[in-house]
């Protein structure tokens, strides 16, 4: 009896955590879209990703963004499409390879990332300011520790 309860009790914390996923995972998508029309209002949200990402790498290949993302090269390409036509990035001749480009946000590009980035993060502040430092940062470690996990185990969610 004690043993089923156990397992009883294992199981309904695996189900409340797929439940907070699937919550948090809607918000994100939700904030996702707001911010990328914040960065600019023709911005598709899955575009606002790639942005970050470009940010973060400095420059790279559509190759590299492709695999790190986990989409196809033709998804890349549509949205590096997009984002040049709306002057948020460029593309330049690799130093290291004169048959590929490389991708890098423009000056505007960049400008709008930063300005987004830092707004999401007053958001943030403002929804956690309640909590106790101590306890930002145990979330804080906790997603950490989630996203390694899952980045492991990447296509087996």
């Amino acid at each position: 009896m004690t043993e089923m309860t156990t397992v009883g009790r294992e199981h309904e914390a695996y189900q409340a955590v797929e439940h907070e996923l699937g919550v948090l995972f809607r918000r994100a998508r939700a904030l996702s879209t707001e911010v990328a029309r914040e960065v600019h209002p023709e911005l598709e949200p899955a575009a606002y990703g790639l942005l970050i990402g470009m940010h973060d790498c400095a420059r790279s290949r559509p190759s590299d963004l492709a695999d790190y993302f986990g989409v196809g090269k033709a998804t890349i390409s549509r949205q590096v499409k997009g984002l040049e036509e709306l002057g948020l990035i460029e593309r330049r001749p690799d130093p290291d390879d004169g048959r590929a480009h490389l991708l890098v946000l423009t000056e505007e590009g960049r400008r709008r990332v930063e300005t987004a980035r830092t707004a999401r993060q007053e958001r943030f502040h403002a929804m956690l300011g309640t909590w106790p430092a101590e306890d930002v940062r145990v979330l804080g470690r906790m997603l950490a520790r989630f996203n390694d996990l899952t980045e492991s185990k990447a296509g087996h969610l």
